[in-house]
């Protein structure tokens, strides 16, 4: 099992950036594919980003594509979204979440795939 706790969420200007983060505990960080969704007020959780547990695939939802970046370092135990030229419908609640890595590399899209949840960290991106 692990443990998430999002940081690094705010108030921000659109244009601006943000780097957000995801601590996990344990000592098996590495055996975990990891993903960042979003929730904005009144809508479902939506699919952002994913990072496979060595870090060597990424994948992305189009809406983010060449403006977000997901990296992970696992001798940390961690997981980042950096988030540039933000606008303001990025504007959501931010969570980490996990989920056993199987032999290949297949991402995960929907919020069910993951048994993992972090607390969330707010976003907001101001016109």
């Amino acid at each position: 099992q692990v443990q998430l706790v999002e940081s690094g969420g705010g108030l921000v200007q659109a244009g601006g950036s943000l780097r957000l983060s995801c601590a996990a505990s344990g000592r098996t960080f590495s055996s975990y594919d990891m993903g960042w969704f979003r929730q904005a007020p009144g809508k479902e959780r939506e699919f952002v980003a994913a990072i496979s547990w060595s870090g060597s695939a990424t994948y992305y939802v189009d809406s983010v594509k060449g403006r977000f970046t997901i990296s992970r370092d696992n001798a940390k135990n961690a997981v980042y979204l950096q988030m540039n030229s933000l606008k303001p419908e990025d504007t959501a609640v931010y969570y980490c979440g996990a989920r056993t890595a199987s032999g290949t590399v297949v991402f995960r899209t929907t919020p069910a795939a993951y048994p993992y949840w972090g607390q969330g960290t707010q976003v907001t991106v101001s016109s």
